[in-house]
């Protein structure tokens, strides 16, 4: 955004303290101050007093969100956090009397030009001009990488991260559910890279099981190569359908166990169609895939450790793991006092592996393939038990990379419909919300001329869906609605992308040129001063969602942003403004 002050505004530096040595004047000249130098600066001055490190007290520091009121400090020392032998219990009054202790024997300087208490917290505001400066000059520099520099995100190693995400089952439905598993899982990767680890992105098929003897069954009776070629999801889930309906038929089963017999014996036509059913499916989840904007490093499947699962259950018996039951199966005793009050079961009376035998030699080739620091699952809380069971078998088999797994949960999406009813394709959802978001934008009489409407309408609605789906915990359901989704006003992902594209015309039409510095006077109205006290806050709320892969402390963090800006945009209009007024704040 290029917001603009008056010219004469006033160069408040707000309240001194009494006793407080110094003014509000700048620091000599010299290199430029990143944003996050603030809590250092403030840091170093609580160390004297407190007798502690610096770095022990830059995380305590905190940027103060912004409010209606306006007329916050710029950052908060929460007393709890420095206390020593602190307890949850210990008296709020307590706690106000050490900050206005610890506040008494602080001073303002060159960068502090207040300090105040609240409730158990010290306050501090910055000099507003040189807030102004420092800010806009480390956004100007950093650019997409602002707040990632910070010393927040100092500790934290490098790592190198295999995350799974999306893994439909070929020839079954593509619900919502794995679109909630995609774009989640898509966002953790992005977020990791944008950090600066090493990610690989694997999509983990359901392409094997005795579903697929009846598939293929199915598709000797009701196939049609052409369609399959075409269209395969569609047709793959009309067959599958169709012959579900027979399913219960004794012959049909035999045909349907005969069939998968042969596939895991590898008989060559067999083994051939099958081959047809994945590859063709995987290019139209490709195209799909495209739309969304994700993409994958590989495209693995319970198929792939078919026969891999047979030395992990070798490796269980020799480590004295497996257990015969009555009926034959094998399990594994995961019970405390090791009495089968809680085991899982990894083979079947014939010998065959189950999806927790895959899943564990899944896991162990990752690691040797990749030796990566953590490997992360993104699949729906119906797993939370699976997952478990699958990280704790991996610890008892030796592997202490175990403790390093992570799986990451989401919660059902409730009442999401297309006019077609029940979702069926993810490609359903997308074509539906393209479709709203089209006679949306031709009602609406503030809709400019685009060159590409479907392209706009694809965009704006993906955007839509994902910060509905993002705006709370992931773990929660969530009751989904169109209307609410799709809304111009409030919190969505339309406000979101409009606000981008008003800043985005405004920056055509009047920041052309490019910014060198920074006339920090222009920039002292309080509205001007809310959105760069909300961009101190930026890092801080990366390094959350970093810390709990959580991406609604972004989204909110983002569309607070945005009405900031709509505040300034009225208050600090830029049209009519001389250029070199109109050239400040970058947002």
């Amino acid at each position: 955004m290029r917001s603009a002050g008056q010219r004469g505004a006033d160069r408040a530096g707000g309240k001194r303290r009494a006793g407080a040595r110094g003014g509000a004047d700048l620091p000599p000249r010299g290199p430029v101050m990143a944003a996050c130098a603030f809590r250092r600066s403030i840091a170093a001055q609580l160390s004297k007093v407190l007798d502690l490190p610096p770095e022990n007290l830059i995380k305590s520091i905190s940027a103060v969100p912004v409010t209606k009121k306006r007329h916050v400090a710029d950052f908060q020392l929460s007393i709890a956090s420095v206390l020593e032998n602190h307890s949850g219990d210990c008296l709020a009054q307590d706690l106000q009397l050490q900050a206005q202790k610890l506040a008494e024997k602080l001073k303002c300087d060159a960068v502090v030009s207040e300090i105040s208490t609240g409730p158990g917290t010290v306050n501090f505001t910055i000099n507003r001009e040189l807030l102004a400066k420092t800010v806009l000059q480390q956004v100007l520099k950093d650019g997409s990488e602002y707040g990632i520099k910070s010393e927040l995100f100092s500790l934290v190693p490098r790592q190198k991260a295999v995350i799974e995400f999306s893994s439909p089952n070929i020839a079954k439905k593509f619900h919502i559910g794995h679109l909630r598993s995609t774009i989640i899982g898509n966002f953790i990767a992005n977020l990791k890279v944008a950090l600066g680890h090493e990610v690989t992105r694997i999509n983990y098929l359901g392409d094997w099981g005795m579903q697929f003897g009846l598939l293929g069954v199915g598709f000797q009776q009701f196939g049609d190569k052409e369609k399959l070629k075409s269209s395969p999801l569609q047709h793959l889930f009309e067959v599958y359908v169709q012959i579900n309906k027979a399913a219960e038929d004794e012959n049909i089963k035999k045909l349907a166990a005969d069939f998968f017999r042969k596939l895991e014996e590898h008989d060559e036509q067999t083994l051939s169609l099958w081959k047809q059913f994945r590859g063709f499916s995987i290019e139209e989840y490709i195209r799909i895939y495209k739309r969304l904007g994700v993409h994958f490093d590989e495209y693995s499947g319970e198929s792939f450790y078919q026969e891999k699962s047979q030395e992990v259950l070798r490796m269980l018996e020799d480590k004295g793991l497996l257990q015969k039951t009555i009926k034959g199966t094998g399990v594994v005793d995961l019970s405390e006092k090791k009495d089968l009050s809680l085991y899982s079961t990894v083979m079947r009376s014939d010998g065959t592996s189950l999806y927790i035998t895959r899943d564990l030699a899944a896991a162990i080739d990752r690691m040797n393939k990749h030796s990566c620091d953590t490997m992360i699952y993104v699949t729906d809380k119906s797993q939370n038990s699976h997952f478990q069971h699958l990280f704790q078998i991996l610890k008892l088999m030796g592997y202490d990379w175990a403790e390093r797994c992570q799986h990451v949960s989401f919660g059902l999406v409730q009442g999401m419909k297309t006019r077609r009813g029940e979702v069926i394709f993810l490609e359903d959802v997308l074509d539906e919300v393209r479709s709203r978001m089209l006679q949306n934008m031709a009602s609406a009489k503030t809709t400019k001329e685009v060159e590409d409407p479907m392209e706009t309408a694809e965009k704006v609605g993906l955007a839509a869906l994902i910060i509905q789906d993002f705006r709370g915990l992931l773990s929660s359901d969530y009751q989904f609605s169109w209307d609410r989704a799709l809304q111009s006003r409030g919190d969505t992902g339309v406000f979101l992308q409009y606000t981008h594209a008003r800043l985005h015309s405004l920056e055509q039409m009047h920041g052309n040129e490019q910014l060198t510095d920074v006339n920090a006077s222009c920039l002292q109205e309080p509205d001007a001063i809310s959105v760069l006290q909300h961009l101190l806050r930026y890092d801080e709320v990366l390094y959350r969602s970093s810390q709990d892969l959580q991406p609604k402390h972004i989204v909110s963090y983002l569309l607070t942003l945005c009405h900031l800006a709509a505040v300034a945009h009225k208050t600090l209009p830029v049209k009519g403004s001389a250029p070199e007024l109109a050239q400040q704040v970058p947002i």
